[in-house]
Parts: C-alpha cells; sequence; structure tokens
C-alpha cells in the first residue's frame, strides 16, 4: 500500500511515518508532500491508497487539497492529521469527503484506530 503524507514541516511527516509504524502499519510505501499544491501533483503521479494531509499549509492548504481532488474526479481515501479539530473544521472534512481528522498530538494507538479500517 502507498501513503501520502501532507505536511509543511520536514518534522511532522517523519513523525507521521514512523508514528505509522509504530501503530503496526509496516512495509508500506510511504511518499511525502510538502503542501496541498505538490501533493496534488504526487497523488496524479504516485496514485496513493490512501493520503493523510495536514490542514494548515502554505500555498495550498489541505482543505483546499481535498478539494482539488474532488474537482478531478480523484478518489483516494483521505484524512487530515492536524493541530486543530474544531466542530466547524470536522464538518467541512466531512462534508468534503475525509474519512476521518486525527488531531496532533496523537500516539500509535491513535493511529492504529483511524488507519485500521483503510490500512492491512
Amino acid at each position: 500500500m502507498k501513503i501520502l503524507v501532507v505536511d509543511d514541516s520536514r518534522a511532522m511527516r517523519r513523525i507521521v511515518s514512523r508514528t505509522i509504524r509504530q501503530a503496526g502499519f509496516t512495509g508500506h510505501d510511504i511518499v511525502e508532500a510538502e503542501n496541498g499544491q505538490e501533493a496534488l501533483e504526487v497523488a496524479k503521479a504516485e496514485k496513493p491508497d490512501l493520503i493523510l494531509s495536514d490542514w494548515h499549509m502554505p500555498i495550498m492548504t489541505g482543505i483546499e487539497f481535498l478539494t482539488a481532488l474532488n474537482a478531478e474526479g480523484i478518489e483516494i481515501p483521505f484524512g487530515f492529521v492536524t493541530s486543530e479539530s474544531t466542530k466547524e473544521m470536522v464538518d467541512q472534512a466531512t462534508e468534503g469527503g475525509a474519512m476521518f481528522l486525527l488531531a496532533k498530538p496523537f500516539t500509535a494507538d491513535d493511529m492504529a484506530q483511524v488507519l485500521g479500517a483503510f490500512v492491512s
């Protein structure tokens, strides 16, 4: 399985990738992007099976990225891993088609719980 991790912080991309492995999901191909615009290009080229995206990023935010995927008819399971999780954000993410919103900080158990339905 190929997982696209999108975050403007290189350190956070590494933390998300490490936590995926700590949650027991090993042997997966993890690709990265640092903003929604780059992630859109990576998604088209790499065709990931799952996308984990931050919400707040320069150039193109996570919700703008999800909207762009939808506009292009690209259907990939999508979840947010972000520092905020207001009701408005959760509602907007759900309306956009996101499968979950995982708030930072998170544990390997938190990651296992949200990814269990998507990753084997």
